[in-house]
């Protein structure tokens, strides 16, 4: 039985339930969708399938049944605490002249009185966690919690016996706190499920490996770096970035496009949300997401990205995109990625390819940016060429390279 069935008041829910050893330690939508199946043949109890990962939980409580997020992408409910500069919009409330109309261009709307949001996450696996977490070196990000790295996606817990004890209260609903020797026998466990080292390579895996280091390694690097270094064997880091996978991702409106990437589906563009933005000099802005990131941690977010002293940034504060909390989330570990499909944080990428030719498009959008110069690391490797972009001649070495991780 799992440990929300053992006298800690839970729905019977175990870690296992959502991280499946049969399946690197992770929940994948074929995962979920064959367990629902089963379920419904057999009419025996699966307790993946509770009311709090229900889409219709606020609806129907208790009774709620309704697991599309779970069942189509892979994804559990993350209930958090709205920061006072961040509310949420009453999607009902849009309107321009009298006709609905979207939440981040309505001339009329209403700001929610909801005290919290819900973000849809995939669950990670915990292969390699002991790797994760914080960093001995000086603080990787400006702000908490956990400066120097934490975990869960947003690396927001500080210990793998406080995430262990955040699953059980959140997701088990237990009632009774679990007692600290079952908690560090959690997190003991979690430490030894290490991946085994990098494998010899071909060709054209070595040859990936070269365009990872380059354009890839400056955010996927070695242990308890906070950016990648010359030598350093690709595999961990604590960083946040916004890769721009949540959904809308941004539209170029050029013609024709400069970058282009890949729509999100109605399954996941269902979880996007228009959240109201609070400056201190008392200015709001709307932005439309299915997942703040950090912001919802820190309330911090840039007004534009540009440069402070910029007639663009109206209303402060501003800076390059890497310098605000909106939709930042942790730098993902990559060693075991061969065996963790779907990838980001919203399973929204199905393959590796699709990956890379994510990460195609990203680099297409940085570059249109007014980057200053030097030219930020996140595009230059010596602060003079853009010399960083992976280009879809290198895609098929790339891919052959990450599926041997």
């Amino acid at each position: 039985m799992g440990l929300g069935g053992r006298g800690l008041g839970g729905n019977g829910r175990a870690c296992a339930d959502c991280h499946m050893d049969a399946d690197a330690f992770q929940l994948s939508p074929a995962d979920v969708e064959a367990r629902f199946q089963a379920m419904s043949t057999t009419g025996a109890d699966d307790p993946l399938f509770r009311p709090v990962d229900a889409d219709d939980l606020d609806a129907k409580g208790t009774m709620a049944s309704d697991y599309s997020n779970l069942r189509e992408n892979g994804l559990i409910r993350i209930r958090l605490t709205l920061p006072t500069n961040i509310k949420l919009v009453d999607p009902a409330s849009c309107n321009t002249d009298g006709v609905p109309a979207p939440c981040d261009t309505a001339n009329t709307y209403v700001v929610s009185a909801a005290t919290f949001t819900d973000v849809w996450r995939s669950v990670p696996s915990v292969l390699n966690v002991k790797l994760t977490g914080q960093d001995p070196q000086a603080a990787a990000w400006p702000r908490g919690p956990n400066a120097q790295g934490g975990y869960q996606l947003d690396g927001r817990v500080d210990t793998l016996a406080n995430q262990a004890q955040g699953a059980l209260t959140n997701h088990a609903e237990t009632t009774t706190p679990a007692d600290p020797a079952t908690l560090a026998d959690i997190a003991a466990y979690e430490s030894g499920l290490l991946t085994g080292p990098e494998p010899a390579l071909d060709d054209l895996e070595a040859t990936g490996k070269k365009v990872f280091a380059r354009a890839c390694g400056q955010c996927h690097s070695g242990p308890g770096l906070a950016r990648g270094q010359p030598g350093a064997t690709p595999q961990f880091m604590f960083g946040l970035s916004d890769d721009e996978t949540s959904c809308p991702p941004p539209v170029d409106t050029a013609s024709p496009p400069r970058w282009s990437y890949a729509p999100c589906p109605p399954s996941l563009a269902r979880n996007e949300r228009t959240y109201e933005i609070s400056f201190p000099d008392g200015a709001t802005q709307r932005r439309t997401t299915s997942d703040p990131g950090r912001a919802l941690l820190s309330g911090y977010v840039d007004w534009a990205y540009v440069d402070p002293a910029s007639p663009a940034c109206l209303h402060q504060p501003c800076g390059l995109p890497v310098s605000d909390d909106w939709q930042k989330l942790e730098v993902a570990p990559l060693h075991g990625i061969s065996k963790t499909a779907p990838y980001f944080h919203n399973n929204s990428a199905a393959t590796l390819e699709d990956v890379v030719v994510h990460y195609e498009e990203f680099y297409k959008h940085v570059a249109t940016r007014d980057l200053p110069t030097p030219l930020p690391f996140i595009i230059s490797t010596d602060g003079i060429h853009a010399d960083r972009p992976n280009v879809p001649a290198e895609r098929d070495a790339l891919v052959a390279y990450l599926k041997r991780l």
